[in-house]
């Protein structure tokens, strides 16, 4: 089977060499990182893995990571998207090479998949061999340890989870409840590397044949 894949965009991206203090305080950066990293994407989930590969290529911590609401068709902006993260370093060298990592996964490594060609109704099965700092640190695992990627819309995440969990010896680790903020949902899943593939597998197959038989008992 042929997977159609669709890549986000980063809209916009800045950085800020020196944050003033008081933004700094409000995003709780540590004392040594003042210096930020802004982007924004059209994807959020793709935004969430970027911004953990940027914790495993660069001296950089996530300070801010949010969806926005309703996702990227209905954005406040034409550089808004459905995601901004904020990285903050120690340098401006650092936050841009963590940009740098970010930008790459965003562009050539995590993308969703179109469910049986549509565009409009599109899965994340996607598999993580190594977490960085920040997935690591949502789903309580170790860094370093595998992690599954699933989302999906709501009723498709529902039964792909399931699925996945009876499919492969995987932990559900973090559990997104349908409507999430961009009207999704899904879970993280850890195990052996195998073990997360198997899963992120029979989530998409289980997923593709929603989309062919929508209404069936």
């Amino acid at each position: 089977m042929s997977i159609e894949r669709i890549y986000a965009e980063m809209l916009a991206v800045r950085v800020i060499p020196n944050a003033d203090a008081a933004l700094a305080g409000k995003l709780k950066c540590p004392s040594n990182c003042r210096s930020l990293g802004l982007f924004t994407t059209t994807i959020d989930d793709v935004g969430y893995t970027a911004l953990d590969e940027a914790t495993k290529r660069a001296e950089v911590e996530v300070v801010y990571a949010k969806s926005f609401y309703a996702g990227a068709n209905h954005a406040s902006g034409p550089l808004s998207g459905e995601f901004i993260g904020i990285l903050a370093g120690p340098s401006p060298d650092e936050v841009i090479s963590g940009l740098e990592a970010a930008r790459q996964t965003v562009e050539e490594d995590a993308y969703f998949e179109a469910i049986n060609g549509n565009q409009d109704h599109a899965m994340y099965a996607h598999v993580i061999s190594s977490t960085g700092y920040y997935l690591s640190k949502e789903a309580d695992i170790n860094p370093g340890e595998p992690l599954a990627y699933l989302i999906a819309p709501p009723l498709e995440a529902m039964v792909g989870i399931d699925a996945a969990l009876k499919a492969a010896d995987a932990r559900l680790v973090t559990f997104f409840e349908p409507p999430s903020e961009t009207n999704f949902g899904g879970a993280l899943l850890t195990g052996t590397q195998s073990a997360c593939q198997a899963a992120a597998d029979a989530f998409r197959d289980t997923i593709i044949e929603i989309g062919r038989q929508p209404v069936k008992y």
